[in-house]
């Protein structure tokens, strides 16, 4: 039998609330095999109860799809800690699989399965960012070079695309990559004092401490893309489209910043000029799609209410 990629993520708190419709897209749109979730806290309501093995503990979403959690021993802001689990799931957890894709838990997939098999095969795969491209001069990788020399790592910019963190994949041969990523990560903990820093939301302030023209302010993609320049291996990008970052086909739609599909009041915010997302949509079409139920009926009956007001709204109410 072929050798299956597997599926990683990292969560804690309410985050478990976009888990189960990540899962419910992947499985719908063709993926079968096992999801890795790195856990800080309880364990969801919704996969309740879960026997414990010692290593994990497995929650059966399809008879061919489980999602096994493995609770998380560490201090470091998550969205600092994805090499690291990578790197468990490929060398310890996972040692049979053929490579791995990361997705964040506000990550909803809807493009077959199939094509990750091909792209992953095109390098390590990534989507541009929201705020891609960045030039070669651009001071914030002028800063990256500067920073890594210093200590050993040289750079080598070939590419003006930046990436976001919230989807990597690789093949097993590309292992060396994640340990590249997570020893650059390491060089900048040490730098900044702790791993608990991070330009994102519950991550430590980074007032004073986001280096050369602020070229770490976003902590773990930052570093990804200089491991990205540092790792002489061959990067294959998605365009900003893919994460509905840009107008076109969002088929991995990401829930950027605070504002999370399960916690906003879409007729509100269409009021104010703020419409709903692709990803809003998204996410709730495989909250009710699938095998994994996280939410009552009746919450799912009301916010596909609730999104066909806001959508009518936001054809009306557009933010000056």
């Amino acid at each position: 039998m072929t050798p299956r990629l597997a599926i990683c993520t990292l969560l804690e708190g309410g985050y478990h609330l976009g888990l189960g419709p990540l899962v419910n897209s992947l499985y719908g749109n063709g993926f079968r095999g096992v999801v890795w979730a790195g856990i800080r806290g309880e364990f969801p309501p919704w996969a309740q109860p879960l026997p414990e093995n010692g290593a994990f503990a497995e929650f059966t979403a399809a008879p061919d799809c489980v999602v096994r959690f493995v609770r998380l021993d560490t201090a470091a802001h998550l969205t600092n800690h994805k090499p690291d689990f990578m790197l468990r799931v490929l060398e310890a957890e996972s040692p049979d699989c053929a490579g791995l894709f990361y997705m964040d838990p506000d990550v909803i997939v809807d493009r077959a399965w199939r094509f990750f098999e091909d792209w992953v095969t095109c390098g390590v795969a990534v989507c541009e960012d929201v705020n891609s491209p960045f030039a070669a001069q651009d001071p914030r990788r002028v800063g990256w070079r500067r920073f890594f020399a210093e200590r050993g790592v040289a750079l080598h910019p070939g590419f003006a695309e930046y990436a976001n963190g919230g989807v990597v994949g690789v093949r097993r041969e590309e292992v060396a990559f994640l340990r590249l990523w997570k020893r650059m990560q390491d060089l900048l903990w040490e730098a900044l004092g702790g791993d608990g820093f991070a330009g994102i939301g519950g991550g430590r302030p980074m007032e004073g401490r986001s280096g050369f023209a602020d070229c770490f302010d976003k902590t773990d993609q930052d570093v990804l893309n200089a491991a990205l320049e540092a790792a002489g291996v061959p990067v294959s990008f998605v365009n900003r489209q893919a994460m509905g970052f840009a107008p076109g086909l969002a088929w991995l739609p990401h829930a950027l910043g605070p504002s999370k599909p399960w916690g906003r009041d879409y007729v509100r915010e269409a009021l104010r000029g703020v419409p709903p997302r692709a990803v809003d949509k998204a996410f709730w079409l495989w909250a009710e799609r699938g095998p994994v139920r996280v939410f009552a009926p009746a919450v799912l009956r009301r916010q596909r209410a609730c999104l066909r007001v806001a959508s009518a709204l936001g054809r009306v109410f557009r933010r000056g």
